[in-house]
């Protein structure tokens, strides 16, 4: 981000990884309140395969994928959570993941901004 000046044209490389990041953000947000939304049978099952596909790439060999795979796994885990059987355990995890499905939606909004921004300097 340092790489930015205000009279220069943004680098494509930034303008990439801005882009990729505002529409996997809101659509990580959209998809964490989808699964909020679930029923009990169909949200344990969507819970499971995303944090799966979260442990999936968290064990990969790329080091980039870790930290996205720490988030995907939690939010699949907090899903899970949202259907057990506790109460109190149940409300939490619920609030988690509307909290995780508003900041991520906020976060690809923000980059979206930038991203739009970057491609404006550069026209």
């Amino acid at each position: 981000m340092n790489d930015i000046v205000p009279e220069r044209p943004t680098p494509t490389n930034i303008l990439t990884k801005q882009g990729v990041a505002a529409v996997g953000g809101i659509t990580g947000g959209i998809l964490l309140f989808i699964m909020r939304a679930l029923p009990f049978p169909l949200g344990i099952a969507a819970g499971a395969i995303v944090a799966l596909v979260g442990l999936g790439a968290l064990f990969s060999k790329d080091p980039e994928d870790r930290k996205p795979g720490l988030i995907i796994t939690a939010a699949g885990v907090l899903a899970i959570l949202a259907r057990a059987p506790i109460p109190p355990l149940r409300a939490f995890a619920g609030v988690l993941l509307g909290i995780g499905a508003v900041g991520l939606l906020a976060m690809g909004i923000w980059k979206g901004i930038q991203f739009l921004k970057g491609l404006k300097s550069r026209s």
